[in-house]
Order: C-alpha cells, then structure tokens, then sequence
C-alpha cells in the first residue's frame, strides 16, 4: 500500500477499494503514515466526499483498528448517545446517568473540542482526580455499577479515529460527512453498542449550518448505523444559539451538577436532555412511547437517582465522591469574572454561537493545536437565551476569565455575537426533525 497513491486517487474523484481503506486505515493506527498524509487524505475526502460504501468500509474499519467491547454480564440494554458538536452542549453529561437511572447501561466514548465547539472529556477533565482514559477492566465495572461511564478513546479502541480526529481539529476538515460518519460511528461500533440515538445540530453554531445538510449527515449516520446492525435514529436539533447558560469547561460542569439538582427546569437545555431520554428508552424498548420515556427520565430526576448514579460515576473513575453536594471545593474559578451588559434595550434577537464558542478558545478554553493546553476556569456563564427582553446596561452574560485584559477582550466580542432587536423574534423550535 502507498499512501501517496491512495490520496491521489480519492483527490482525483476515485472511489476507492475497501481493501486499499483498511490499508491506509491501519497504518495510520501503527502509526505510519506523518500528519501531512493524514491530512491531505482528510482534505481530499473533504472535497471529493465519499460513496455509502466507502463510508461503511472506513467506518469498521476504524471500529476495526483496536479493540471491540463485549457486554455480555451485563442485562440492561447497552445504549448510547452523540452529539455532532455544539457551543455550550453539555446534554451528555446530564443524559448518560439519566438512562442509567432508567434502566440502561451507557458505556459512553466521548470526544475532546474539536473546532470552535466544547468537548465532553474537557469539561470533566475540570474535576480533580477524574480518569477519562480508565483500561477496559475499569470502564466495565463502571458501567456494571454505576450504570454509565462517560470517557475518552483509549488506544486500544478505534486507535485510527484517534489520530485522525485531532489533524482534522486544525486542518479546516471537520465538516466533512463522511469523515463525521466514520469518526462517531467507529467509536460507537467499538463500544458494543445495541441502540444509539444522535443529536445533529443545524445553525449557525453547528457544524452543519444549513438544515438539509444536517438532515442528509443524519440520514447517512442513521443508514450507515443500522445497516452495521445497531438500531440508530436521529433527532435534528436548533444551534443558533449555546445550548446551556455556559459556555467553556469547568462553568458547563457547574452547569450540569445544577441541573442534576433541578436547577434547570423549562429550559431549551431541558427539553433536549429530556426528548434524547425518552428516545434512548423508546428504541432500547424500556418504554412504549416518547411521552412514558420522558416521564421516567423527569421522575430520575427529580427524584435524585440520576445525580446518584453521576457521582457513582465520577468517584468510581477516580473523581472526589462529594462533588455534587461541594462543587466549589473543586471546580476551580477563573480569578477574573466580568458581566457583560447590554448596550441598548430591547430583545435578544440573534446570536453568532459559533463566535461564542470561538471566544471561548480565545479565552484558553480550547485548542487552535492538537498539544494545547486549555484553561478549564474560563469561559461564559449565566448566557441569556434568544426571545429575552433586556435593558440597556443590563448584564446578558458573565465572563470567566484568568486576568483583566482577556476579560475585557472576551467581554467586547461576546457584545457583538448578540443582536438587540424592538420586536420580539420568533425562534427556530429547539428540536425540529427526527429520522
């Protein structure tokens, strides 16, 4: 196999061989092949796209590159959920211990930020001691006992997805739908998963902005998915806006143990934890309708056994074991903390989340290079939802920031990611579309 020839061909327009795929697949796990080659078969697939038949053979093989989880002491439904990525889309964290709580085992492979949208595995690498690349013996007593675990790629599952995933954090290559299709669904293959539900986000926030984009990336998960025997479906879901009131690491994971709390009710963050609760039940078979799903996750809820089964999980993978009742003793805080006021009266109209997120990087809240380093303290807090009616000084956010000049900096651009409008917008429903 050369590498070379295998860009050249799928950069020429060529439908490549299964076989020639599994090649360069697997030397890019043995580590073979330089960034550059990665790089330019990714933009090369970015530009030329692949058939259905090249995205399943990239995908098992991926799933193929390292290990294959096995479930079979386990007897609850093994069931998982993903996200195409978002600025302030922490519904993971809230949602895995929920379906636990209900009666599944998640055995949840996470992803860091890639582009301008927030990583699962940064947000819980803000709480100390937190192992996010647990061996395969730990990952599975943390599912058995706890009924989730939220984690990273080790390098013994889809090792391929691994490397590939970081080049194309900083070669413009992530909205690529193949290269998406592969990368979520080699990781979920791998897990030994029986049913998956995906959250594809659309707007201006997303990486698919445009709907019908979305729609034909969910359509080519959900096909790809179910056509590799796992019983997949998709809910296509509004990024014109962050999801949750933060944005960035440590203040999404204060988000989160709110939430767990009953601190966020009737909220647009709500409604999606909820709906991908009931369609996680549905498809799993626990439940008979979305609305019997959705009162089974309300009632882990608001009962406290889903906050329950999220601090099992995190004292299991090494995390303090008192962090829901004392967040503050452990999540750290940015030493600068600044709101952000509104420069005229009026309603919030429109927002720029994918500016919103790309402050957060400008903060030191994510990477511009796979070695980055990130400061978990920064970010955005108390963030006002669109349809708000403010008044001129009032604050619309806060920022969280490590000293004054990048507070005042990251205050000014979160500034202009809002319009400020006389009437009152309508907005785009949070969930729109399922497939």
């Amino acid at each position: 196999m050369i590498p070379q020839e295998i860009i050249r061909s799928k950069r020429d327009g060529e439908e490549l061989d299964p076989a020639d795929i599994r090649s360069f697949i697997a030397a890019l796990a043995a580590g073979h092949l330089s960034e550059g080659q990665i790089g330019a078969f990714a933009m090369a697939v970015w530009f030329k796209g692949m058939s259905r038949g090249e995205i399943v053979a990239l995908t098992l093989a991926m799933a193929d590159s390292g290990d294959r989880l096995q479930w079979a002491d386990i007897d609850r439904p093994i069931a998982d959920k993903h996200s195409t990525g978002g600025v302030g889309d922490n519904v993971s964290l809230m949602l895995a211990p929920i379906a636990a709580a209900c009666g599944l085992a998640v055995p949840m492979i996470s992803g860091r930020g890639l582009g301008h949208t927030g990583g699962t595995l940064d947000k819980l690498e803000s709480i100390p001691g937190y192992m996010i690349t647990p061996d395969a013996d730990l990952f599975h007593k943390v599912v058995k006992q706890a009924g989730c675990a939220i984690i990273g790629q080790t390098g013994a599952l889809a090792p391929a997805d691994g490397r590939l995933y970081a080049v194309r954090d900083v070669t413009a290559t992530v909205d690529s739908i193949p290269l998406i299709t592969a990368s979520i669904l080699s990781k979920k293959l791998a897990a030994g998963l029986q049913t998956l539900v995906l959250d594809v986000k659309a707007g201006n926030g997303a990486f698919m902005a445009d709907r019908a984009q979305a729609e034909i990336l969910a359509q080519s998960l959900v096909e790809v998915a179910n056509g590799a025997g796992v019983r997949t479906s998709a809910l296509i879901t509004d990024m014109n806006q962050p999801l949750a009131d933060a944005a960035g690491n440590a203040v999404e994971m204060r988000n989160c143990l709110d939430f767990l709390a009953g601190g966020k009710a009737d909220t647009r963050l709500e409604t999606v934890v909820l709906a991908f609760a009931a369609e996680m039940l549905v498809t799993s078979g626990i439940a008979a309708s979305s609305e019997e799903g959705e009162g089974m996750a309300r009632r882990a809820l608001s009962s406290g056994r889903a906050a329950e089964v999220f601090a099992r999980m995190v004292s299991l993978l090494g995390g303090p074991a008192d962090l829901m009742e004392n967040p503050d003793r452990y999540l750290a805080r940015a030493p600068v903390e600044k709101p952000v006021l509104a420069a005229r009266s009026g309603w919030l109209a429109a927002c720029n989340a994918r500016g919103i997120g790309v402050s957060v990087i400008d903060l030191g809240g994510g990477r511009r290079h796979p070695a980055d380093r990130i400061d978990h303290r920064v970010g955005f807090s108390e963030l006002l939802p669109l349809g708000t009616r403010v008044s001129a000084g009032e604050p619309i956010a806060l920022v969280h920031a490590a000293d004054d000049t990048a507070a005042q900096s990251a205050a000014a651009a979160l500034a202009a990611h809002y319009r400020i409008a006389e009437e009152k917008p309508e907005l785009t429903p949070v969930i729109s579309t399922r497939i």
